[in-house]
């Protein structure tokens, strides 16, 4: 029961990974919404919630206007999941921004910097 379970839970969540970027390409722009990716998506064991980690490409400003605007319009997302997902009630999304990526980009950067300006991990 417990392996029908969690085969169920992760099928829930690759649908609902998917149908989020299918829903950010076809209802939002570009030039309002930015460079949106979602990264992981964490459902509850009830199916009553989930939680969306996305990514935004940008500065600082860009990513606050672009994950305001993904929050405003988060019903059209939430719309677009319940028509793509057969279930009883469809899972409360919440949307958190992660900047993993972009701090795992900058560690790399800083090791090969490192790695510049060090002549004796040259030799």
């Amino acid at each position: 029961m417990e392996v029908v379970m969690t085969y169920r839970l992760e099928r829930v969540r690759e649908l609902i990974k998917r149908g989020v970027g299918e829903a950010i390409q076809r209802y939002f722009q570009m030039e309002q919404a930015g460079m949106i990716s979602v990264y992981d998506v964490e459902v509850s064991r009830d199916f009553q919630q989930a939680k969306v980690y996305v990514t935004i490409l940008g500065n600082e400003e860009k990513k606050k206007k672009s994950f305001e605007y993904l929050q405003e319009n988060k019903h059209l997302i939430q719309q677009h999941i319940a028509k793509i997902l057969v279930m009883k009630h469809t899972p409360k999304l919440t949307f958190i921004l992660d900047n993993s990526i972009e701090r795992g980009n900058r560690v790399l950067s800083i090791i090969e910097e490192l790695e510049k300006n060090n002549p004796s991990s040259q030799q």
